[in-house]
């Protein structure tokens, strides 16, 4: 189920299904709302939105009813998320899954939201995507990729094929807009070759794996993983998180893994990251593309979890978004 796009004069609501709006300067604020009216959409907030607590979220009922409100509004064409956190998953059984699916809209987060978006996309088979935070739209510099992605897949019908940015950058931007760091991309890695189309499913690895064992982990039977990790990671966390999603029903019908740039924080350079994978025997026979512009740093395109994607590894290693 293929939500409708969003067109310039939309409203968009931005929720807080994690941590809460007020962690997020007003500086940040101004820009972003600056960012999704050069987009031509309004920005509406949640009831809720603002509040706070010890964990920098707020209570199980108020985030629901957020939730809720945004998908029952019919002024309301999309929903953003704030930002990540540690505890969207404490909503899941909470949600009545029912109002998402007869009320059908594009849903746009990442991080943590990964528990949120695969989570409603298994319930309802509603297409939800891993892309850019409200906050997200609230970096001043290097946001050009980023929003030229957003465009492409929550904006446009057409099927589109992802190119390598030219520069990335992992500094902790929201301290300093201005004194920026951007390092020249060398582009995916084809670990192994091969070509193949399947469903997305995926998004941050560790909170993906918080969805094993429940109703709300989706089937991985013809998919294509994508999968990356925050600067929590390290080699042994990873190595130990990826094998555990090895491990679930219907890994062996995954059709192929793409994951994303690593921070420098998680210490795990190509190599390190190519010796993990090549210890995997069930990897031996997918084409894995490594290095590509999704995660923790900037910049990230968005893609559909629930869409579908053919990618090629090898030469001319490709990954292009059929539908979404």
């Amino acid at each position: 189920m293929i939500p409708d796009k969003l067109k310039k004069g939309d409203e968009v609501r931005v929720i807080s299904p994690s941590r809460s709006m007020s962690m997020i300067s007003k500086e940040t604020q101004d820009i972003a709302n600056k960012r999704f009216d050069e987009l031509g959409l309004k920005v509406s907030f949640s009831k809720n939105i603002l509040e706070s607590d010890e964990f920098v979220s707020s209570s199980i009922e108020s985030r629901i009813e957020d939730l809720h409100a945004a998908f029952l509004d019919k002024n309301v064409k999309g929903i953003f998320t704030t930002i990540g956190g540690y505890n969207s998953n404490q909503l899941l059984k909470h949600i009545d899954f029912d109002i998402i699916k007869n009320n059908p809209k594009i849903i746009c987060g990442y991080s943590d939201i990964t528990a949120l978006s695969n989570s409603i996309y298994s319930k309802t088979s509603l297409v939800t995507y891993y892309g850019p935070h409200y906050s997200t739209l609230g970096m001043k510099k290097g946001l050009g990729y980023t929003t030229d992605y957003l465009k492409k897949c929550l904006m446009q019908e057409e099927e589109f094929e992802i190119s390598t940015s030219t520069e990335w950058s992992d500094d902790l931007w929201f301290l300093d807009q201005e004194k920026r760091n951007f390092v020249k991309n060398p582009g995916c890695n084809p670990f192994l070759e091969g070509e193949a189309s399947g469903t997305i499913v995926g998004g941050n690895l560790c909170t993906l794996n918080l969805l094993q064992g429940t109703e709300f982990m989706p089937s991985l039977e013809d998919s294509i993983l994508f999968l990356e990790d925050d600067e929590a990671s390290n080699p042994t966390e990873f190595d130990r998180n990826l094998q555990s999603l090895l491990h679930q029903p219907g890994f062996q019908k995954v059709k192929g893994i793409v994951i994303g740039r690593f921070q420098k924080a998680s210490k795990i350079p190509n190599n390190l990251l190519e010796k993990i994978l090549s210890t995997k025997k069930e990897l031996q026979n997918i084409p894995i593309i490594t290095n590509a512009d999704f995660g923790h740093t900037t910049p990230h395109f968005t893609f559909p979890i629930g869409g579908t994607v053919k990618i090629k590894s090898g030469k001319e290693t490709t990954i292009k978004i059929i539908k979404h």
